[in-house]
């Protein structure tokens, strides 16, 4: 008698992975963002940290400056590497914020259907703002730091995230095993965290890119307005001060560097939303 194998049933988790890999423009650009992230982590190693001015005045590219030099003759491609920094710590916090606050709101207002009808108010409110005045003003008011601009941009940023979440929530809460946890126990709290949030969680990673995306143009455009830190590089302070010495026009390096930048993260993480949310749709997968 010959014994019956059944072939092992992958994971969906696996599945995402193996369908993940086979998108090459996903692949790409999971590792410019790797890069991206190396290059912020080895600022110090890649570059010294931007003099407060140097002798050669608008130097173009070359051997001696890979990105030139600005009006005050210091090495852009140092500006560039150390901007990075900020660039990304803003990104990130600010999109974590955003985050947090977007997805609690949502699963609970997913769950407690009669708080839902609140939370989609304030979310149509917020979202019915002219965002960038209104970023503009706060920032003014509050004055220009590192933690102003991520306050500000995540802020602003949440109500993108809880409508994402919230309709895969509210899909997710009318399950037949989701009723079945009612049954064994009364508290959302332990039903949200064990049964709705895994559910959400593909979701919650693909608004985690968007956001981080948006958030890096949102902080390079107030930077760029004159509402960055003073205190700190970023790749928006690279376009800001170009473009208030007046050598923007002039002097194509200034921008072409720190704009490649931001455009190559904002474009990285587009497409790698897109890739991982192909990747972990089975209809998808079967194309």
């Amino acid at each position: 008698m010959t014994a019956v194998t059944t072939p092992a049933v992958e994971s969906p988790r696996s599945a995402t992975w193996h369908a993940f890999r086979r998108e090459p423009l996903g692949v790409f650009a999971g590792a410019i963002l790797i890069v991206l992230i190396l290059v912020a982590a080895a600022a110090p190693l890649l570059a010294p940290y931007p003099a407060s001015y140097g002798v050669d005045v608008l130097r173009p590219p070359g051997a001696d400056y890979w990105f030139g030099t600005d009006a005050l003759g210091r090495d852009v491609y140092a500006s560039v590497v150390w901007g990075s920094r900020q660039s990304l710590l803003v990104a990130f916090a600010a999109s974590a914020i955003a985050i947090v606050i977007g997805t609690l709101l949502a699963v609970v207002g997913a769950y407690l259907r009669w708080l839902d009808k609140i939370i989609s108010v304030l979310v149509d409110l917020v979202l019915s703002l002219p965002v960038l005045p209104l970023m503009i003003l706060t920032a003014a008011l509050v004055g220009p730091s590192t933690g102003t601009i991520i306050a500000v941009v995540a802020a602003f940023s949440w109500p993108e995230v809880t409508r994402i979440v919230r309709s895969q929530a509210l899909t997710v809460v009318g399950l037949p095993y989701v009723d079945a946890a009612r049954l064994m126990t009364t508290s959302p709290v332990w039903i949200i965290g064990r049964h709705v949030l895994p559910a959400v969680t593909p979701v919650i990673v693909v608004s985690v890119v968007v956001t981080a995306s948006r958030a890096v143009l949102s902080a390079a455009g107030l930077a760029f307005l004159g509402l960055g830190d003073p205190n700190t590089w970023s790749w928006g302070r690279i376009l800001y001060e170009a473009q208030q010495s007046g050598a923007m026009s002039s002097s194509w390096w200034l921008t072409l560097f720190p704009s490649a930048a931001i455009l190559l993260l904002v474009l990285s993480a587009t497409c790698l939303s897109i890739a991982y949310n192909d990747a972990r749709n089975p209809r998808s997968r079967k194309r």
